[in-house]
């Protein structure tokens, strides 16, 4: 046998030869990453520059993804990537590291500073060097210190994370007596402001923020595509419903129609909650309970498509027919859905949309009867306060950045439209989830295809065999 230590140079030799290209997207030309890098320059000025640090290497055999941040202004994928924006010259550096024989040998070509010009035609970047370059070329010269330093202070968001969350374990850690850590973003801005002391460091969060709260057709186009695969998926989960089954199995279903639609990872863990326990749990993820006749099912679950994620949930009864007391209820959180979303059309505010559905609810519920006054008062209370109807914005995470609440609903803002309702005394909760695009003339539900109505939920669990039925779990091997 040859020895592994002959083997390895013409191992990595002859696999560079017969590599495939570098992995690059192919969803957004240099031409919009330039727009964008166009509105930094705007809005940071002539005397600042922005330094943004890609993710790390990834531990482990997970797969590797760019933060969301990261990605935004360059596409890409590289870890130990840095993207300078300089507003002084307005121009574009992008720091890379060299290539990686061994690397490649074992995982396939990766872009590095190697592929300057293949980088550079598709990113739009004026120079791409060694990320070793980034002293000599820039933070080493003299008198070449910015007036401001913008870096990313808030955490760099990866696969299934928000910021929110992100935010919540970073403190969780710092907090921690016996940990104290502070994160990535934080230590670089610290770097910054040791290595660079006349520099005043300041957070490009809000900046980002702004930017991302509009989609541009692109990104909608690919927000669309991960609606339709959550829509399909949850569509799979409904036709595998039955009593005996496990929630994890119409996990697997969904998940199953993630994968062979082209969706690498989940945008989040799925919630798939059978019953009022678990479903009452908002965020519920053990999905570990066995589906029973009389239940209902809440899966809310979508996929993380070419970066891009959306947000959808729907209800439906494991038997195939609603209970009295599940339509009645599920049926006001429709309609409430249904007159929010007629609804929404840019120039008007949240506010506005919920006073006018207020009164609209209002005259509804003079001839609604309901079979509980605690249920009556639960449903008023839906209208009344607005029941998180208008949730978070969503694009590159779930729980996406940049605000749209407050002011005029603006084309392109793409956001959740999450109606509950609870009824305490009982532990009940019940729920929609849509994600719409803010339209010139209107709005666009995404998933408008979805089984919504009750009859046509029902329908859907009653169509016959679903994914779990055809390919059940397999028995375990006799040994």
């Amino acid at each position: 046998m040859v020895p592994f230590r002959v083997l390895w140079p013409l191992l990595f030799t002859a696999t560079a030869l017969a590599q495939a290209p570098a992995f690059r997207q192919t969803d957004f030309p240099a031409e919009e990453f330039q727009a964008r890098w166009t509105k930094i320059y705007d809005h940071i000025g002539d005397k600042a520059v922005l330094v943004m640090q890609g993710v790390p290497k990834t531990p482990g055999f997970n797969f590797p993804r760019q933060t969301n941040e990261f990605y935004y202004l360059s596409g890409i994928e590289t870890p130990h990537t840095y993207l300078l924006l300089d507003g002084r010259t307005r121009q574009a550096t992008l720091f890379m590291p060299p290539r990686d024989a061994r690397l490649e040998a074992n995982e396939g070509k990766v872009l590095s500073a190697a592929d300057a010009a293949e980088v550079k035609q598709l990113t739009g970047a004026d120079r791409v060097l060694t990320n070793t370059d980034m002293k000599d070329e820039w933070l080493g010269k003299p008198g070449a210190t910015p007036a401001t330093i913008y870096a990313l202070l808030s955490p760099a968001e990866g696969n299934s994370e928000s910021r929110g969350e992100l935010r919540a374990a970073n403190l969780a850690i710092a907090n921690d007596p016996w940990d104290g850590r502070t994160s990535r973003e934080l230590n670089f801005a610290n770097l910054l402001r040791t290595r660079f002391p006349q520099a005043e460091v300041k957070d490009i969060t809000p900046i980002l923020d702004e930017l991302r709260s509009i989609k541009s057709p692109r990104e909608i186009a690919l927000i669309r595509r991960a609606s339709e695969i959550a829509g399909q998926g949850i569509v799979a989960a409904m036709h595998s419903s039955k009593s005996g089954v496990s929630e994890y199995e119409l996990d697997a279903a969904a998940r199953y129609i993630f994968l062979v639609n082209g969706a690498r990872l989940e945008g989040y863990r799925s919630i798939t909650a059978s019953g009022t326990t678990n479903i009452a749990n908002g965020h519920y993820f053990r999905n570990t309970s066995r589906l029973d006749d009389g239940q209902m099912v809440l899966m809310d679950f979508a996929p993380d498509y070419h970066y891009y994620t959306s947000d959808i949930g729907r209800m439906w009864p494991v038997s195939g027919t609603f209970l009295p007391w599940q339509r009645e209820l599920l049926q006001v959180v429709l309609d409430y859905r249904n007159a929010i979303l007629k609804r929404i059309k840019p120039g008007l505010t949240v506010r506005q949309i919920m006073d006018e559905t207020k009164v609209e609810m209002t005259a509804q519920f003079a001839t609604r009867k309901f079979s509980k006054p605690e249920y009556e008062q639960a449903a008023r209370l839906l209208f009344e306060k607005g029941g998180g109807v208008f949730s978070h914005p969503v694009g590159l995470t779930v729980h996406d950045d940049g605000g749209y609440t407050q002011g005029p609903l603006k084309v392109g803002q793409v956001f959740s439209i999450d109606p509950a309702i609870r009824v305490p005394s009982e532990n009940l909760y019940l729920r929609y989830e849509d994600v719409v695009v803010v339209t010139p003339n209107g709005y666009e539900n995404f998933t408008d295809f979805l089984p919504t109505e009750l009859n046509d939920l029902e329908a859907a669990v009653k169509q016959g065999a679903g994914l779990v039925q055809r390919f059940p779990a397999a028995p375990a091997a006799k040994r």
